[in-house]
C-alpha cells in the first residue's frame, strides 16, 4: 500500500486538530453558560420559565457528564497518529464540529431566548450528529460488518449513539418550548400536548432502534421517558403512564434489536 506523502496527510491533521478544537470551545462554552451564567441565567433555570411536559426531572442531565467524557475520549482516540488513516474517521470530515459549532451557537441563542433561533439550531446539531452517525458506520461487504476495535467502537460509535440518542429528545424538547412560547400548547390542552410529544419522540427513537439496531441510542430514550415519568409524578397521570409505558416499549425494543445484531 503506497504511503502517503506530507501534503495528502495534511486534511487528516487538520480534521484532527478542528475536532479537538470545537470540542474545547463547546465545552467551555456550556460551563461559562452556567458559572457567569450568560445573560443571569443558567440553562436550568431558562427552562423552568417554559413549563413543558416533556421535560424530564433535573438528574436525567446529568447525562451531559457522561456525554462529554465519551466526546473527550473520542478527540483523544480520532487524534492519534493510528487514527489518522482510518477510512470512518476520514469520512467523518468536519460534520463533528460542524455539530460543535451548532451546540454552542445555541447556548447563546436559548440564554438569550431566542426560542426560534434556539430551535433551528438545536436542529442542526442533530442533524450533524446523524451525518456523523452515518458516516462511521462499519462497512458493509457481502452483509458482514468489518471488525473494528473495542476502543473505536467505545469511544466512536457508543459516544455517537448515545450523544444522537439524547439530541432526539433535546430537538422534541426544544419544539416543546417553541409551541409553549407560540401559545400553542399551554392550558387546559397541556396534558395531550404532554401524551403526544412523548407518543413522538417513542415513534421517532423505535424507527431510528429498529432500523439501526442500536441499543445504546434506544436506551437513551428509556433514560429520558424514566425522567419524564418522574418529572409528571402526582401531576399529569396521563403524561406519567404514556411515558412509562414508552420507556417499557423502548426498553424491550432496545434489547432485542441490539442482541439481534450481528
Amino acid at each position: 500500500m503506497a504511503t502517503k506523502t506530507y501534503a495528502q496527510s495534511q486534511p487528516s491533521n487538520l480534521r484532527q486538530i478542528v475536532n479537538i478544537v470545537a470540542l474545547g470551545a463547546t465545552i467551555t462554552i456550556n460551563a461559562l453558560a452556567n458559572i457567569l451564567p450568560i445573560n443571569g441565567l443558567n440553562s436550568g433555570e431558562i427552562s423552568d420559565l417554559y413549563p413543558s411536559l416533556f421535560t424530564p426531572a433535573g438528574y436525567v442531565f446529568s447525562i451531559w457528564s457522561l456525554i462529554y467524557l465519551l466526546l473527550i475520549a473520542f478527540v483523544v482516540f480520532q487524534a492519534l497518529p493510528s487514527q489518522k488513516d482510518n477510512p470512518r474517521l476520514e469520512r467523518l470530515g468536519y460534520a463533528f464540529a460542524a455539530s460543535c459549532l451548532f451546540n454552542f451557537l445555541w447556548i447563546f441563542a436559548w440564554h438569550y431566548r431566542y426560542v426560534f433561533l434556539s430551535e433551528l439550531l438545536i436542529i442542526g446539531v442533530l442533524v450533524s450528529l446523524l451525518v456523523s452517525y452515518h458516516r462511521l458506520q462499519t462497512e458493509r461487504v457481502n452483509k458482514r460488518e468489518i471488525q473494528v476495535s473495542r476502543a473505536e467502537r467505545i469511544t466512536t460509535h457508543l459516544t455517537f449513539s448515545i450523544y444522537t440518542g439524547w439530541l432526539t429528545v433535546a430537538v422534541v424538547a426544544n419544539t416543546c418550548v417553541l409551541l409553549l412560547e407560540w401559545g400553542i400548547t399551554g392550558g387546559s390542552i397541556a396534558p395531550v400536548w404532554g401524551v403526544i410529544t412523548v407518543l413522538a419522540a417513542l415513534t421517532i427513537g423505535a424507527a431510528f432502534t429498529y432500523l439501526r439496531k442500536d441499543m445504546a441510542y434506544g436506551l437513551v430514550l428509556v433514560w429520558a421517558f424514566i425522567g419524564i415519568a418522574v418529572a409528571q409524578a402526582g401531576n399529569t397521570p396521563s403524561v406519567v403512564t404514556t411515558a412509562i409505558v414508552a420507556a417499557a416499549v423502548m426498553f424491550i425494543l432496545a434489547l432485542w434489536r441490539g442482541l439481534a445484531k450481528t
